[in-house]
This record gives structure tokens, sequence and C-alpha cells, in this order.
């Protein structure tokens, strides 16, 4: 087996050092990432600038754009072989509901399954990031399954492991997204020149966050596996739709 590995953390992050050294053991990786933090980014593309590739030292590739253009160039102009699957991590934090929106992470296994690749990705939770190891072993195990009941055609797996050692975790629970209330912080601060600037502040607290959700499932120790679909479309919306567009 073939895997593509990138992540939103940057190429020097360590959770992705320690998901390359994990699945080494089942199949030969590929690692191309940003070079720098693209935390946030989402699905962006870089379509201004040109794209470089360097090749660092311990083999992995560093691209100077955002996790989706490392998984585009990388899939459409950088591997001899295409990949069996697209994995991105382990992101340094939760991409928990609303959070799947904004994270470069689901972004970049969302971009191998646009070229037509299974894809997950997987971060782990808690405020210190310590056991990337626990995120790892896990995301293996998810792996090996996969290989006997593949994923649909128009979904990715989004992974969150909390922050505590492999022989404490409860175990895993497939969970949907939960959400978020509005984050409303913004901090604002003067630039040397006595000129304003805005920092986003923290993250909106927990508003669905009940039984079967993803933060739930953290919250109580177990890894949550949730399927996304990557058509976004509100299927149960159509026919509404067309009906009161008609009257």
């Amino acid at each position: 087996m073939k895997i593509l590995l990138s992540n939103d953390d940057g190429v020097h992050a360590r959770g992705i050092a320690v998901l390359y050294e994990a699945l080494r053991g089942i199949a030969q990786v590929d690692v191309v990432a940003p070079d720098r933090n693209c935390s946030g980014a989402s699905n962006s593309l870089t379509l201004i600038n040109p794209l470089r590739a360097q090749k660092l030292d311990n083999g992995f590739t560093s691209i100077n754009g955002t996790p989706t253009d490392c998984v585009h160039v990388a899939i459409n102009a950088l591997l001899t072989q295409q990949p069996d699957l697209v994995v991105a991590g382990i992101n340094h934090g939760a991409n928990l509901g609303d959070d799947t929106l904004y994270s470069g992470t689901v972004a970049a296994a969302t971009e191998g399954r646009h070229m037509g690749l299974p894809a997950i990705a997987v971060s782990l939770v808690g405020p210190e990031c310590k056991h990337f190891e626990t995120a790892a072993k896990v995301t293996v195990d998810i792996i090996n399954k996969l290989q006997s009941h593949p994923l649909p055609k128009d979904q990715i797996i989004n992974i969150n492991v909390p922050d505590i050692p492999y022989s404490d975790l409860r175990g895993i629970k497939v969970t949907r997204l939960g959400a978020r209330h509005k984050a409303e912080t913004m901090t604002t601060q003067r630039d040397p020149w006595g000129r304003e600037v805005y920092w986003y502040g923290s993250l909106g607290p927990e508003l669905d966050a009940g039984e079967g959700t993803d933060f739930a499932a953290v919250r109580d120790g177990y890894a949550s596996v949730t399927p996304l679909s990557v058509d976004m479309t509100a299927k149960e919306s159509i026919a509404p739709l067309e009906k009161w567009l008609a009257e």
C-alpha cells in the first residue's frame, strides 16, 4: 500500500513525524506538507504565486503553499505512482464540530477525495498535545480495517483522539459532528506605528455536544470517528425548495 501523508501544521511538526513512523510499518509513505503552519487554511488554493517543492534531508517534501496545494501538487506532479490512500495529520489540536469547516487538515483529506482517493484526517485533542503515539496507533488500526471495508466514494473519515496514553483510551466511537456557539472574541492591539491590528480570540464554547457527538466521545475518553460527506448538497431540501420556487 502507498500512502500520501500531509498536514496543516507544517512539514516540521511533531505530529506528522510521529504518524510517518507509525505508517511506515504498514505502507510506503510519501510526505508532502506545507513549509509553515497553515492552520485554518481550509480548502484554499494558491492561484497567484508559483508553488515550489523542496526535498528535505529526512526525505519529506516541503511546499510553499496550503495543505490543499500539497495534496494536489503531490498527486499531479511529484509522485511517480498514485497513492492508495491520503492521510492528513496528526493535527496539533481538535478538529471537532464546526472546526472542520476551517481545518486545513480536513481540507487535505478532502482534496485527496476530490482526486478520487480514499482519505482520512486525524487530530489530537488537548491543549498540550503530548500523546501523538495514541493518535498514530488509532490511525493505523482504522487504516487496517479500511482495506476490507472501503469508504464510499463521496466520503472521508475525520478522526479525533483524546490526548491520553493509548492504554487509557476507552475505545473508538462513530460519531456525528457537534457544534459550537459562534465565536465573538477579537483581540485589538496596536502595532509599533500605532495602527490597530486584530487577532482572533478563543473558539466558541460547545453548543451541541451531547451523546453521539464527536465532542462527547472525546470528552469521555474515546477516539471519535466521523464520516464526512464531500458532496455538501442538502438533499433533503431539494424537494421543498423546488416546491416553493414553483409557487
